[in-house]
């Protein structure tokens, strides 16, 4: 038997997650059957989409998060001991999978729990795996590439763009040959958008009228855009979309933390949409499950170029998922926030 530990919501709650709200469980895992493998958690990730899926209904979050782990015993002659395998079974820092029963579920592309060995990240941090070249850096190639589908030339605006995910849609976008604007929420990450990753221009929107700066910044106006945010900015920026402009729908990370009762409004978007024609399409990144290696191939190869960069905002202890939770969702993070365990 091994002891393992788990994080668990004790239940349901509103506004910004409490301490309170979780508590750390032990429990004993049993033996092996046939097609099983344990797993030692070395990393683990700490994503907005956790905070959104809690809205809906209380989510068990060492079952919702990305981790990268080391295989400790194996049932599964295809996963041998020592191999790492990236897992959505999260905030635990041991777990078993049924590799069998993954496989068969990882090939619909309705599930978020996908399973699959860490492939060669050519010397890079393992951790990476659930970073740049992991869920957020193939969220950010599939929701841009296949929904924008951008052009050399075009005005690119990404908000959360010092994010996991928008830190690297933006770089995709300037690697395409596309100018590209970014929102975030510090002057130091705007500084580090525009010197260290090569952002056009980006704007710390706690500070700025966004509709001056955008319209100063994007005088032909908008041709794609990213939006991790939602609210009112992107109501703002889908005002200034050129005509057959291109949106993909990332998330909202504004109102996560909001009571659903009471959600912030928003300027009305059908003129907009209509009068210039738009595209605006949400996505969840399994939609391409399928593919997902071709992203990884293509992320490893821009970051082995320099011309994809990666950052990560790293805490370490198992006993601080929380505080890495609570400090993502805040904006303490540039690039990826992940926890090491």
């Amino acid at each position: 038997m091994v002891k393992a530990r788990k994080y668990v919501v004790r239940k349901y709650f509103e506004g910004v997650p409490k301490r309170s709200d979780f508590e750390i469980v032990e429990y004993e895992l049993p033996p092996l059957t046939n097609g099983e493998v344990l797993i030692k958690t070395e990393w683990i990730s700490v994503d907005p989409y956790l905070r959104a899926y809690n809205k809906n209904a209380p989510v068990p979050y060492d079952q919702f998060s990305y981790q990268v782990g080391i295989v400790e015993d194996s049932k599964c002659p295809s996963y041998p001991i020592g191999t790492r395998i990236v897992t959505h079974n999260g905030w635990c820092d041991y777990s078993v999978v049924d590799i069998p029963k993954i496989s068969e579920s990882n090939t619909s592309g309705n599930s978020l729990d996908v399973t699959y060995k860490l492939p060669d990240l050519k010397g890079l941090s393992p951790s990476l795996g659930i970073g740049a070249v992991g869920m957020p850096g193939i969220t950010a190639y599939f929701g841009f590439l296949e929904i924008c589908q951008p052009k050399a030339g075009e005005t690119v605006v990404v908000t959360g763009a010092a994010g996991a995910v928008g830190s690297v849609v933006g770089q995709i976008a300037k690697i395409k040959g596309c100018k590209v604007i970014g929102f975030a929420g510090s002057d130091d990450k705007v500084k580090w958008l525009e010197e260290e990753l090569g952002f056009d221009k980006a704007f710390n929107y706690k500070s700025v009228d966004i509709q001056t700066v955008l319209k100063a910044a994007a005088p032909n106006g908008v041709d794609c855009y990213f939006d991790n945010v939602g609210g009112e900015m992107s109501s703002v920026i889908i005002s200034q979309m050129n005509k057959f402009g291109r949106i993909s729908v990332c998330g909202s990370i504004s109102a996560y933390n909001e009571d659903p009762t009471k959600m912030p409004k928003a300027t009305i978007l059908q003129p907009s949409i209509v009068s210039k024609e738009l595209k605006i399409e949400g996505f969840i990144v399994t939609r391409w499950a399928n593919r997902w290696q071709e992203a990884i191939a293509q992320l490893i190869a821009w970051i082995q170029s320099g011309h994809l960069k990666t950052n990560e905002h790293v805490t370490v202890g198992f006993d601080k998922l929380y505080d890495a939770f609570v400090g993502m969702l805040a904006g303490e993070n540039k690039g990826k926030a992940v926890v090491k365990i």
